[in-house]
């Protein structure tokens, strides 16, 4: 039965599913519509004349496209990995599993390989179209074959990650939020290694050359480019990007074995001290000792908030999280500080985009972690049956909604603060100016109520914890590759904005997959009307910020998510048994 009977049961009735199909055909396509976007921009700003001009679109899609992948790759292994396993937790079906005879790898490499056979589908698929950008020259089968290389070996990896932490943790939160932070540090390490100057190297490889052995970003920029000859101080492997597929491997292996040998301690023991309940009174008065009385907490007139905010809902390891957000914090800061402070000015082109690279990328972080803190307090009471208990109080919807928000802002503070801080600081130094600190401000307070209003509507919609999950981290990032993607062609295929239709038809495909997002299940007029808007106004914002046109910017950005805010927030409110499936807009 290859790795086990959970493997070989998810071979069997993973095709039996639509979305099986539907995901790796939405993915090639999606693929196949950038190309044609990317051709179509290249044609409206440049004129083809030759070989040679195909040979360099040819590299620069390639280029383009396996970054893309590998991102894909990194964000979907990890976050159905870890999902996998939380599911299991919240459900308390994993102690069923445990108790089985199955052994430990049977378990542990069944639910890893079960959660990425959706991953390796998706990639199986995208490899002739990949295999077509050879045609037009410049790219050859070998650098294709790399890229496939370095994706396959981080999937690997990001996937062992994020089993073996949420094989580790007990919450559900915990176990996505360590997942993100570690993925972020080690490619935000990696990346200072490689442009920081820390020497010439070390055992006589050059530092570039150990970020590419050690970074799956550096690794998959370097399979892209053409093979260069092999150097003697890199011993038989030759080439930093197989240095990589053999360091991946070997950590895969590792993650993967230290699962096997701890996962029956981790989870018997967590199951133990659930379970233990303290001393009953009559036992208490058999022995001769009186009763302890545990002293009682004034509970607020909202429960739900007070329980978010008084209690450890989400486990006691919460303080490790926020103590590498804060050590995250302190990165993003010394690498602000770095480009501030060198002797550089806000008008130099690569200073100024390495702030705000850094900047960007860490308030990506806290969005995305403020999201799956938002799902995962909705997921986590749908699996545990707990849901049900509140429906049947005369807790009012308000009261529940409301009540979630203030315990997701409440639990999440630093996230949203820190982020906002280093803002105010680059206003204090003088790259960025008061009038654009104020729209900085007001354009993140909007995004991170939109986060978390979309993990609430993901939570309540789905029933499936799995899809909940994915459904809205992945929206968050899909919004966010969407921008970068969209920047990158523009600079790759500079030209005037009048030839940059293509890439707003574009935009507006991705309403539709919005749209199947969040109002497939329960539609709305005015969630569909949003999942049209956002796309629009995030391209016209990218074309008012290429233009510095920054109060277009926060004006779009605030109106098209604010109404996408209410839109899902108002449902949730108002017409509650039909946000959490309780029944249908179509029943008296």
């Amino acid at each position: 039965m290859l790795v086990g009977p959970v493997f070989s049961r998810e071979l069997v009735t993973a095709p039996r599913r639509t979305r099986f199909y539907a995901g790796r055909a939405c993915y090639v396509a999606g693929l196949g519509v950038l190309i044609g976007v990317a051709w179509l921009v290249l044609t409206g700003t440049q004129s083809i004349s030759d070989l040679g001009d195909l040979a360099r679109f040819g590299t620069i899609l390639l280029q383009l496209l396996a970054p893309l992948q590998l991102a894909l790759a990194m964000f979907f292994s990890s976050l159905l990995a870890a999902s996998a396993v939380a599911q299991e937790k919240d459900r308390r079906t994993m102690v069923l599993l445990l108790l089985s005879n199955l052994s430990n790898s049977e378990l542990v490499l069944g639910k890893l390989l079960a959660s990425l056979l959706g991953v390796f589908v998706m990639l199986a698929a995208a490899l002739p179209l990949f295999m077509l950008t050879a045609l037009l020259g410049g790219v050859s089968f070998g650098q294709i074959g790399r890229v496939f290389a370095v994706t396959l070996a981080t999937v690997l990896v990001c996937g062992s990650l994020g089993s073996t932490l949420a094989l580790w943790r007990e919450k559900t939160f915990q176990a996505l939020a360590m997942t993100v932070l570690v993925l972020v540090m080690w490619l935000a390490g990696w990346e200072m290694v490689a442009r920081v100057d820390f020497g010439e190297g070390f055992a006589g490889i050059s530092r570039a050359d150990w970020a590419i052995a050690a970074s799956p970003w550096q690794a998959v920029l370097e399979a892209t480019r053409p093979y260069l000859q092999n150097e003697p101080a890199r011993g038989p492997l030759g080439s930093p990007v197989n240095l990589f597929l053999v360091a991946s491997t070997a950590m895969s292996a590792l993650l993967v074995g230290f699962s096997i040998l701890m996962v029956r301690r981790w989870n018997l023991k967590t199951e133990t001290q659930v379970q233990k309940v303290p001393e009953s009174s009559e036992a208490a008065d058999e022995k001769g000792a009186a009763p302890k009385q545990l002293p009682s907490r004034p509970v607020w007139d909202n429960p739900i908030i007070w329980r978010e905010m008084r209690t450890w809902a989400y486990g006691r390891k919460m303080m490790v999280i926020r103590l590498v957000y804060l050590l995250m914090t302190a990165l993003a800061g010394a690498s602000l500080y770095h480009f501030v402070e060198g002797g550089q000015t806000a008008s130099s082109g690569q200073a100024a985009a390495g702030a705000a690279l850094s900047l960007v990328m860490f308030v990506l972080l806290s969005l995305v972690l403020v999201n799956a803190q938002a799902v995962t307090s909705m997921t986590s009471e749908r699996d545990a049956k707990a849901l049900d208990l509140l429906l049947v109080t005369d807790l009012t919807p308000k009261e529940i909604v409301f009540g979630k928000l203030g315990g997701i802002f409440y639990n999440t503070k630093e996230m949203i603060v820190l982020p906002m801080l280093l803002c105010v600081y680059l206003n204090a130094t003088g790259w960025l100016g008061l009038e654009n600190l104020f729209y900085i401000l007001g354009g993140l307070a909007v995004l991170y109520i939109f986060a978390a209003v979309l993990g609430v509507h993901a939570g309540m919609t789905y029933g499936n914890s799995q899809a909940a999950i994915a459904t809205s981290l992945g929206t968050v990032f899909f919004l966010s590759l969407g921008v970068a993607v969209c920047m990158r062609m523009m600079v790759a295929f500079s030209g005037s904005f009048h030839a940059q239709l293509p890439l707003f038809l574009a935009f507006m495909l991705g309403g539709a997959g919005l749209y199947v997002a969040l109002g497939v299940r329960n539609p709305s007029t005015a969630i569909g009307i949003a999942s049209f808007l956002c796309p629009l106004a995030t391209f016209y914002a990218i074309t008012a910020y290429m233009l510095d046109y920054t109060l277009a910017v926060f004006l779009v950005t605030a109106a098209a998510y604010g109404f996408t805010t209410a839109a899902m927030l108002v449902p949730a409110i108002y017409e509650f048994d039909v946000a959490t499936g309780r029944t249908t807009i179509h029943e008296d």
